[in-house]
């Protein structure tokens, strides 16, 4: 499948923890988007873990390949 995916909190989990299936569809996507909400939920998963620094570095490399959607009243609106 290839094309442009939107990403929730629970598909950017499951890629972390390197499910096949999500690794093979994201890997032929065109571009990747992450809200900033799934950001911050991400974000505050990784203060709380034990593995925090791991963590932290695993989501700044995704951010990086991705573009980021800003959510604001205008959005929400549409």
């Amino acid at each position: 499948m290839s094309g442009r995916y939107l990403l929730d909190t629970n598909i950017i989990i499951a890629l972390f923890a390197e499910e096949a299936l999500v690794k093979t569809n994201l890997g032929q996507a065109s571009t990747v988007f992450i809200p900033s909400i799934t950001l911050g939920e991400l974000y505050y998963g990784a203060r709380k873990s034990g593995r925090t620094q791991a963590n932290l570095s695993k989501i700044d490399e995704l951010v990086a390949s991705s573009a980021i959607l800003v959510c604001d009243a205008h959005s929400a609106q549409q």
